[in-house]
């Protein structure tokens, strides 16, 4: 399906007004946002005319990294750029959807993370009933949003797109004049400075439109793997991808065979992380540990759940977070749990949940002598990451940043036991 005729109509007063919607969800406070609302009209107006006379850039990316769980660096733009990417997002992204295989997840409506370890889990148990032993391949793509070539990219979206004045849009975003995205090969982020980056590969992490390009760029690997070598248990979440069949020989032989492709057609790599495993060992993937029999969460997603919910707890009590948003975070945890056979961590979330909502109560796991007040955190034992608050002799000063008021040096702490139910034992 060729895309052809569509710039007017992503750029028409309706269309960037239903864009504005979409990219001012959830952040109606953020001060860009009030500031861009207070004259939505005009501000419209105003990119719309710069994309018709060719005016239109993104003047600039703020930076920052992130540890989710390895080091990330995330690109943002100001609110605007986020309305035109919408605008283009919003008509351009359900007609390439269209295109792709049934077992293509992420960043796509309506396969999401959790439909992607469900029909893996489905893949699994039927692969267990059988008498031979199968294997999985799991191809994990070396730095793929810092190595995608804006040359090959840009060739893809004319092969899709038959609109010159939208492709030469995309193609000044693509091709960002002043801030380079892209690594040198086999470097990290952290590794090298902005001024050494490269300006024709790589994509911001962060941008909508990288998520939608993302997809669009290795749909050619889902086509190729099941058009040309003919794979029917092949599954990808981005640029996570999970092979099943039951013999080792075949997959090493597709393994190579997918090396080649991607180097040569894509100009990526595959890093060390590529394996070949019997899927009794089970098979990391979106975040789950999926074996035939039972599903719990990784080990990291666990310990991201725990941390988060931690500052949920913290932000409660400090009142920086009302009760309701507090239990909407928690039940999206909740949700994810229930889903897998990690039972314990499930009822432990309910319980947080019913404490914040009032059907509980609140559990004491720190109490200062001099003032018995509940840890902001929630820590079961002492840890830097949490703070006090109180009369303690290092946190009276309730006005300071509580990241200044780190218990491990407090010393007027008593850790007393804990029955279920929140009451303190003796």
């Amino acid at each position: 399906m060729k895309i052809k005729n569509v710039f007017d109509r992503i750029f028409s007063e309706e269309n960037m007004l239903a864009a504005y919607e979409d990219a001012a969800r959830g952040r109606r406070y953020n001060r860009q946002v009030l500031k861009y609302t207070f004259d939505v009209y005009a501000e419209n107006k105003r990119s719309i005319e710069e994309v018709y006379n060719g005016t239109y850039e993104i003047e600039r990316y703020y930076i920052f990294f992130i540890q989710e769980p390895k080091k990330r660096m995330i690109m943002s733009i100001a609110f605007r750029h986020r309305v035109v990417q919408w605008a283009i997002y919003r008509v351009i992204n359900p007609m390439l959807v269209k295109g792709y295989i049934r077992d293509s997840y992420g960043c796509i409506p309506g396969r999401g993370a959790l439909g992607a370890m469900t029909r893996l889990r489905e893949w699994m148990r039927y692969a267990d009933r059988k008498d031979a032993k199968w294997y999985y391949l799991k191809l994990d793509i070396s730095k793929y949003f810092y190595r995608v070539s804006h040359e090959v990219l840009k060739e893809l979206i004319r092969k899709k797109i038959k609109d010159e004045r939208l492709c030469e849009l995309l193609d000044g975003i693509i091709d960002c004049k002043h801030t380079p995205f892209g690594l040198p090969p086999g470097k990290k982020p952290e590794e090298v400075p902005l001024e050494e980056r490269l300006f024709d590969v790589g994509m911001p992490i962060g941008n909508l439109l990288s998520q939608m390009f993302a997809n669009l760029y290795l749909n050619e690997l889902d086509q190729f793997c099941k058009r040309v070598l003919g794979i029917h248990f092949y599954i990808r979440y981005m640029d996570d991808v999970v092979i099943l069949f039951q013999g080792k020989r075949q997959l090493q032989e597709w393994r190579e065979k997918i090396r080649t492709f991607l180097q040569t057609r894509l100009r990526l790599e595959l890093n060390e992380k590529t394996c070949i495993r019997p899927i009794s060992q089970g098979v990391e993937f979106v975040g789950y540990k999926v074996r035939p029999r039972r599903v719990t969460l990784r080990k990291s997603t666990t310990l991201r759940i725990k941390r988060s919910e931690r500052g949920v707890k913290a932000k409660y009590r400090l009142n920086l977070m009302t009760a309701e948003k507090a239990a909407e975070t928690i039940e999206t945890y909740i949700g994810m749990t229930k889903q897998t056979d990690h039972e314990a961590m499930t009822r432990h979330l309910r319980r947080v949940k019913a404490e914040i909502t009032g059907k509980g109560e609140m559990v004491e796991l720190f109490v200062c002598r001099e003032s018995p007040v509940k840890c902001a955190m929630g820590y079961a034992k002492c840890n830097d990451g949490c703070w006090m608050y109180g009369n303690c002799k290092f946190c009276k000063d309730r006005t300071k940043r509580p990241d200044e008021f780190p218990c491990s040096i407090c010393k007027s702490l008593t850790i007393p036991e804990v029955r279920e139910g929140g009451e303190d034992g003796e």
